[in-house]
């Protein structure tokens, strides 16, 4: 009847928005972010291919990210129904097996997308898409690897997002200055992926996730963290003086500065204060990137 909600037991059919939560559009930012900085760092001007980006923003963000969000919550839904029960699958309003159709369903989705804007973004497609079952699923489950699991999601969100943009918008494979430079900012976001950990370390110590922090202890994880994210840094600053951007490198230079300063902060107390410098000096880093396509974008 009209106006009538159904119980969650006899729903067959989940609402629009259980499908939009289940997606978590808090979650696209960051690869859509590294989108556009693959936008910028291809020096294309953005009238000439304005429908390529539109479609490309959707697919590194609703589409690839969103599916990748679908397919860790199906294979955490056991874990889920004990510590988030309120989330779609766990509290039934992703009823059944409609969290693995979502998946399903996306997985194909992203794979016609990626194919009708060109080969190169297809191909980063089908990689993006494998690295978010991988992560998720079993056998390999890279989510429980504290090396391998930060490894995945930084090649996913960063460099795949970034190429994925540098290639919408020349038509096929970036300039080798920008596969460098993604590939190096890709390196030290397994860093970030890191600091995520540290929210969930008793938790995982319980249901036996090998991340780093639990591995190596709080104070060396955030150690490694640091320098994972501080050294690719330094490398992109002396490649941008290097290929004939000073003043970028400058800037990029600036901002590890900068980071090198918060993560005394953080280290002090990795636990307490990895909330901070993520809201800090994780900030410093995505605006590092930008930067940077800023002056590759003179370069290629």
């Amino acid at each position: 009847m009209d106006g009538v909600t159904l119980p969650l037991a006899t729903r067959r059919v989940p609402r629009p928005r259980d499908v939009l939560e289940l997606l978590k559009p808090v979650t696209w930012f960051p690869p859509m972010w590294a989108f556009m900085c693959g936008v910028v760092s291809s020096g294309v001007p953005l009238s000439e291919r304005w429908g390529f980006l539109v479609a490309g923003m959707m697919l590194a963000g609703p589409l690839v990210c969103g599916n990748s969000q679908a397919i860790n919550d199906w294979f955490d839904r056991h874990v889920d129904a004990i510590n988030e029960p309120k989330r779609p699958i766990p509290s039934g309003r992703i009823p059944g097996r409609w969290g693995l159709y979502i998946a399903i369903g996306g997985t194909v989705l992203s794979f016609i997308v990626g194919a009708l804007i060109n080969p190169w973004v297809f191909a980063a497609t089908i990689l993006g898409v494998f690295l978010a079952w991988i992560y998720s699923a079993p056998p390999i489950r890279a989510k429980a690897n504290g090396w391998w699991g930060p490894g995945v999601c930084a090649a996913a969100y960063e460099g795949l997002t970034w190429f994925t943009g540098a290639a919408v918008m020349v038509g096929g494979l970036p300039d080798a200055k920008i596969l460098i430079i993604l590939a190096l900012y890709a390196t030290g976001a397994h860093g970030i992926m890191v600091l995520n950990d540290f929210k969930a370390v008793e938790g995982d110590r319980v249901s036996n996730v090998r991340s780093l922090p639990v591995l190596l202890g709080v104070n060396r994880a955030a150690m490694v963290a640091c320098f994972t994210m501080a050294i690719p840094q330094v490398i992109v600053a002396v490649l941008l003086a290097r290929w004939g951007s000073p003043f970028v490198a400058a800037l990029v230079m600036l901002s590890i500065a900068f980071q090198f300063l918060l993560m005394q902060r953080l280290l002090s107390d990795p636990a307490k204060h990895a909330p901070f410098y993520n809201a800090t000096g994780t900030t410093l880093y995505v605006l590092g990137m930008l930067v940077s396509a800023i002056g590759l974008r003179a370069l290629v």
